[in-house]
């Protein structure tokens, strides 16, 4: 398997090569049709770093002052593909000022001078719709002060990156590597004078992957929501462009962009971070604000199911769960398993929330991120209730998932309320495992139920055999609580309680029913733009299943609002990267 995927890899690689050479003998562009607006979304703190030369990408810093980004050796993968994609000219332009000028410049004019001529890992079809998006938006920061030689250089660059997108963007993976090849391409058409001809061969090939990717709920195969943030952005840029040049997007490209809105409405907390599932994280700040302004499509109520996943609400409370089966085949590549898992978060602060995404972390984390035990939720004997497929451990696909036997969605006095019964342990252990969830109308009050079933003659003879095979002990159950790590988490009440104190002064208490036994355990938060793992805390309720039903209740309750919990205005910013 894994060689005949090093071979398509080299053989993607040659073609890449040789459609980089012919597009050397592209026509060359003479410069911009109108002038071009940046639309994208950077950060001031990581422009400061830049300039310091502190280069934190895909999750590695490298400190290197004084030094080109084209002159560091290339620490993993990752971050030649981030150095390569030019999305750190965002962060440059978010600092805007003279050094961040300059340090934009120098470094886009070595790019063209050591690998503008189709050579290194940038030539690749959605890192040159990336890169194309980046210098277009920018252009007038790039382009600035420099002198006719500069400009010819830019140009004669840029216009062989359109030439060499228009021939292989089909290259490009379907979804969002496809999104960025094709919205590069609208924009180099319609940016760059005698481009103008790829703009409706992208135009017509953007409409018809969104009719194959976008969903009819509004959702994408990975179920990643930031990903899924990340197409919609590409969308609502593509289709500017294309308004303001007089062109109509595709009609599935509208269609697209008024479904995923509503998704993306209900996949966000009330802190306006987006629930972080299947490798996405929370969303650059402000990204997602920006694209719902723009797209034009109006609040409305929030569908039942958004991609897969429940959204609960009640005061200034929200719980997103997923209710769904983990995506499939190449989809599942970044997937995890966390079906019936759930992330809670109070006004501006997330209080329970899954460990997130491993893969800026190196291989391990990111296998380690994708197990239901890095998720807020019940699991078995530490079996996932997804499992990677046999002899695939290079693919990383899940070979067997965890699939909804029940669904259940409703509101009545006491709150509202989802109960979720999936089989991710039926074929290991012959049990079904439920959950029911329930948030009061004002947000103050979340009931759980944890539940494991063999419900049928089957699963309880493969629950015996589990129960004869561990001399009649049973297997180990934990549902576990991943605790923000702005959150102050204690004992309390003996141990037979936790106190969740929030940044914002409220507090929380988690309590059980007694039939287990509670614990506080270390855990950790991927996220992305760090350096390393953020340490944690993690809620543990343990027991053994040695009955055909066995179940766990708990709850979580709050305990006390202050005036500054009401505003909660003092919020950190994005973290500085050198913090470790």
């Amino acid at each position: 398997m894994s060689g005949t995927v090093t071979i398509f890899a080299r053989t993607d690689v040659l073609r890449n090569r040789w459609a980089s050479w012919r597009a050397g003998r592209a026509p060359v562009a003479s410069g911009f049709v109108s002038q071009p607006e940046p639309k994208s979304i950077g950060l001031y703190a990581r422009g400061k770093q830049l300039v310091s030369g502190n280069i934190l990408l895909s999750g590695t810093l490298v400190e290197a002052p004084g030094k080109s980004i084209w002159d560091l050796a290339t620490p993993d993968p990752g971050f030649a593909q981030a150095a390569h994609g030019f999305a750190w000219l965002d962060d440059l332009a978010a600092l805007g000022d003279g050094t961040a000028r300059a340090r934009a410049q120098g470094w886009t004019w070595d790019w063209i001078a050591r690998h503008g001529h189709g050579t290194g890992p940038g030539w690749t079809p959605d890192l040159t719709g990336r890169r194309i998006i980046r210098w277009i938006h920018h252009a007038l920061m790039l382009l600035n002060s420099r002198d006719p030689v500069a400009h010819a250089a830019y140009y004669r660059s840029i216009s062989r990156q359109t030439a060499f997108l228009a021939r292989r963007w089909p290259a490009a993976a379907p979804g969002l590597p496809r999104f960025e090849a094709l919205t590069g391409l609208i924009y180099a058409g319609l940016s760059l004078t005698g481009m103008e001809h790829h703009a409706e061969t992208a135009r017509t090939a953007l409409d018809a992957e969104c009719s194959r990717e976008i969903d009819s709920e509004g959702g994408i195969p990975t179920r990643n929501p930031e990903e899924l943030l990340e197409v919609f952005t590409l969308l609502i840029w593509a289709g500017q462009a294309l308004g303001e040049t007089g062109r109509t997007p595709g009609a599935a490209h509208l269609a697209a962009i008024e479904r995923i809105a509503p998704g993306l409405r209900a996949l966000r907390h009330a802190d306006g971070g987006l629930a972080r599932f299947h490798g996405g994280g929370r969303g650059l700040e402000g990204l997602l604000d920006r694209a719902l302004a723009s797209s034009g499509v109006k609040p409305q109520t929030h569908p039942p199911l958004a991609m897969g996943f429940a959204r609960l609400g009640g005061g200034r409370t929200t719980v997103i769960v997923d209710a769904s089966s983990p995506p499939l085949g190449t989809a599942s590549a970044t997937a995890h398993a966390s079906t019936a898992a759930f992330e809670m978060t109070s006004g501006r602060r997330p209080v329970i929330v899954n460990c997130g995404s491993g893969v800026p972390f190196g291989a391990e984390w990111h296998r380690a991120g994708r197990a239901t035990a890095s998720h807020s939720v019940l699991s078995v004997d530490g079996t996932s209730s997804s499992r990677f497929a046999a002899g695939k451990r290079s693919a990383e696909t899940f070979g067997e998932r965890a699939r909804i036997r029940t669904l259940r969605q409703f509101s009545g006095p006491a709150g509202v309320e989802i109960q979720v019964t999936h089989d991710g342990w039926v074929r290991t252990h012959g049990l079904l495992a439920s959950r029911r969830l329930l948030l009061s109308h004002d947000g103050r009050h979340l009931t759980g139920e944890e539940s494991l079933l063999a419900d049928t003659a089957e699963h309880r003879r493969r629950f015996d055999l589990v129960m004869t095979r561990t001399g009649l002990d049973g297997s180990p159950v934990s549902v576990r609580f991943h605790i923000h790590p702005d959150v102050d988490a204690t004992l309390d009440l003996g141990g037979t309680a936790v106190s969740l104190a929030l940044k914002s002064g409220e507090i929380w208490v988690f309590r059980h029913d007694g039939v287990a036994e509670l614990s506080l355990e270390p855990s950790v938060y991927l996220e992305k733009g760090r350096i390393k793992p953020r340490p944690g805390r993690q809620i543990v309720l343990s027991r053994n299943a040695v009955q055909y039903d066995t179940r766990i209740g708990w709850t979580l309750a709050k305990a006390q609002d202050t005036p500054l919990a009401i505003r909660d205005l003092d919020r950190d910013d994005f973290p500085e990267p050198a913090a470790r």
